[in-house]
């Protein structure tokens, strides 16, 4: 009986997932139809029209074409997160009551346990549990007890609760990346200026992927700053909603252009590690070069896009390295590269990157700063930042 009823749950569980699945590429096809609405052919009278309604059309043209983009960008997430709805599977029986009998013992009761399948084939577990003890017990402290059980190395999902207490609730549990890494920066302000216009944020995702942004706002100064501000501000909301960065970059440059004038252009550093694999993708809209640091091989990673808000289109290529354990990734605003450029030096970038000893990202963020700093006699002519992450085996 226990076992007809295990098997009704599973099916119930596979076909909820199923029509919400069928629910999200219903929504993805319709936004789709939309957006292709839109980008039909905006027809007018031109001969008929005066400059000033000429520019209207124009304007709520370009508004269309960044609406239906939007569309199909929200369409595509849709699709994305419907193809990753899969079946809940439940626990086998005699794994259940080990796991279940084990953590009755430390104060945890457990009503549920599922395996949750991916695409990706990596584990993720969702359990359904409450604590018997006074104060609760962390959701740490249980992802470890179900990794020696499991004999799997688990942690908490971003959205668990941190806490198991009295009440019934439903937690999960993925598996860990293979990879940890560490981040670091330096910066110095252009000496005419008060405030850097180059800024810079870091992302973790779900998908145990690191994302690494770094603008340059054109100019220097307050507005500089606040434009880089801006454009990184709309890429972590747009990442945070499910956008891939390269897309997200393109609905953030059609905001950028239907800004007008008073919008200033920025360039934008994208680098996005998989801590599962170590693959590195980097996009570069007008951003300076980066740099691989292996031991004390160095290699230079370029892109030859121009700045956010120019077009309408970005025309960036994504390149991918494959990171290994002890690697840097360097990724830095133009006031460094131009700097040491300007500097009548025989050694380039790459043979300071790989002279650098430091092993702390940050100590390695400095040490580079202040080689500059001293090639330069401490002029700062433009802004200067330095982001660096290093990637290390999770062992």
């Amino acid at each position: 009986m226990k076992k007809l009823f295990d098997e009704k749950k599973t099916e119930q569980v596979f076909l909820l997932s199923e029509y919400g699945r069928q629910k999200l590429l219903g929504y993805a096809d319709s936004f789709k139809e939309i957006a292709k609405t839109l980008e039909e052919e905006f027809k007018w009278e031109q001969g008929e029209q005066s400059r000033q309604s000429r520019i209207y059309n124009r304007k709520l043209w370009e508004n269309r074409c960044m609406l239906a983009e939007n569309l199909n960008e929200m369409a595509g997430v849709m699709a994305q997160v419907a193809g990753e709805v899969f079946s809940y599977k439940p626990f086998p029986e005699r794994l259940f009551r080990q796991i279940s009998q084990t953590l009755r013992a430390e104060g945890i009761l457990v009503k549920d346990l599922h395996y949750i399948s991916r695409r990706d084939g990596r584990t993720m577990i969702s359990a359904a549990m409450l604590s018997e003890k006074k104060g609760g017990i962390s959701v740490e402290n249980a992802a470890d007890m179900l990794s020696v059980l499991m004999d799997l190395r688990l942690v908490p999902s971003m959205n668990c609760y941190y806490y198991i207490d009295a009440s019934l609730r439903n937690y999960t549990f993925i598996e860990e990346a293979g990879f940890v890494v560490l981040t670091g920066a330096a910066k110095a302000v252009k000496e005419t200026e008060a405030k850097s216009g180059d800024n810079y944020t870091v992302l973790e995702s779900e998908k145990g992927k690191i994302t690494l942004l770094l603008s340059d706002g054109m100019g220097s100064g307050e507005k500089a700053s606040q434009d880089s501000e801006t454009v990184l501000d709309l890429m972590e909301k747009l990442i945070e909603a499910g956008y891939k960065p390269g897309a997200a970059a393109n609905l953030v440059n059609s905001a950028l252009i239907t800004g007008g004038e008073e919008q200033n252009m920025s360039t934008l550093d994208i680098c996005e590690v998989d801590l599962y694999d170590g693959i590195c993708e980097f996009i570069k809209i007008g951003a300076a070069a980066s740099f691989i640091k292996r031991g004390h091989m160095v290699e230079q990673i370029s892109g030859g896009s121009l700045p956010l808000g120019i077009f309408k289109g970005i025309e960036s290529d994504c390149i991918r390295r494959r990171l290994i354990d002890g690697d840097y990734v360097f990724l830095m605003s133009d006031g460094i590269v131009d700097a040491i450029e300007d500097c009548d030096y025989k050694e380039d970038i790459c043979e300071i990157l790989g002279a650098l000893e430091q092993e702390n990202p940050r100590e390695l963020a400095e040490a580079l700063l202040q080689i500059v700093l001293r090639k330069t006699k401490g002029h700062i002519r433009d802004d200067m930042t330095i982001l660096v992450f290093g990637l290390w085996e999770n062992v």
